[in-house]
């Protein structure tokens, strides 16, 4: 049995007539009624009861009906998920992001691609480490990620998303607190919450704290952000992070610019060989405001 003659068979079985049958599929009589007796023969049943004046369906036929509307309608959603899958419209996607993305572009991208990608589901990773997203893009258990460069291996690309100023995370109360930006040679004699050795930001504030001409005294490690700024916040050192963590609103918790601030990129990393539609369409929607080169 074809799907070409079920769909004739469930025109004549609502129609009850051949004739309005053959009229509805835009083709002639003929034909129809010859494809209705293959099928027939084909079954080894017969499906209707015809009379000179109307159709009517025997115990077979209204089996037929019932069970082959379900399986059009079946086949019907597969062909129209099917083009979705394939012109990138649905489908899930694993994406990585960095704690302090959180606070930042993350609440964003999650918007627009709620707002122009309906049928995508994101499945969300977030408070990562750079080495740890490009392990999950490696390892194919993450399809796309929100990093901080540089990228260590070749087959994973990246595009920078944003850039920002570091600022300065301090305990309510500390005498650095103010108006004015806070020298980074200021920090010396001050204990240092920082992010784990081998996150980015970890290496820049070293790199920060070494030209002015010293090395930071690291008073606490902390994998998480929001972890970080509990440790700030129960007056364990102070912590340099991006400026979007501002957004996290910490009780005992101030912000306040550092003077000459280094910039950080946030980028956003995919496999490179990764040739999917929905992956390349998610990426053009988070790339859509990107800053200039």
């Amino acid at each position: 049995m074809e799907i070409r003659q079920l769909n004739y068979f469930i025109a004549v079985a609502e129609e009850r007539h051949f004739g309005r049958a053959a009229k509805r599929l835009h083709m002639a009589q003929p034909p129809l009624s010859q494809q209705i007796r293959q099928l027939e023969e084909q079954l080894g049943v017969r499906l209707l009861d015809r009379t000179t004046r109307r159709v009517d369906l025997t115990a077979a036929g209204e089996v037929l009906l019932e069970r082959g509307r379900r399986i059009i309608n079946e086949i019907e959603g597969l062909k129209a998920d099917v083009y979705q899958v394939g012109q990138g419209a649905t489908g899930v996607l694993r994406v990585g992001f960095s704690g302090s993305a959180t606070y930042g572009v993350m609440p964003g991208i999650v918007r627009r691609a709620k707002e122009a990608m309906p049928g995508l589901s994101l499945t969300l990773h977030g408070e990562m480490l750079t080495p740890a997203m490009e392990a999950g893009l490696r390892e194919h258990t993450l399809d796309a990620a929100l990093l901080r460069p540089p990228v260590a291996f070749p087959e994973i690309e990246y595009r920078t998303v944003a850039r920002e100023p570091l600022v300065l995370a301090l305990p309510a109360g500390s005498p650095l607190g103010g108006d004015r930006p806070v020298a980074v040679h200021e920090l010396q004699e001050h204990g240092f919450v920082v992010y784990p050795p081998e996150s980015v930001l970890h290496r820049t504030v070293a790199d920060m704290c070494r030209r002015s001409g010293f090395q930071p005294r690291i008073a606490q490690v902390a994998g998480e952000t929001s972890t970080l700024l509990s440790f700030v916040a129960a007056g364990g050192g102070v912590a340099v992070v991006p400026a979007s963590v501002r957004a996290f609103q910490l009780e005992d918790v101030v912000y306040c610019e550092i003077e000459d601030a280094p910039e950080i990129e946030l980028a956003v990393a995919w496999r490179r060989e990764d040739r999917s539609v929905l992956l390349h369409n998610f990426l053009d929607l988070v790339l859509a405001d990107r800053p200039a080169p």
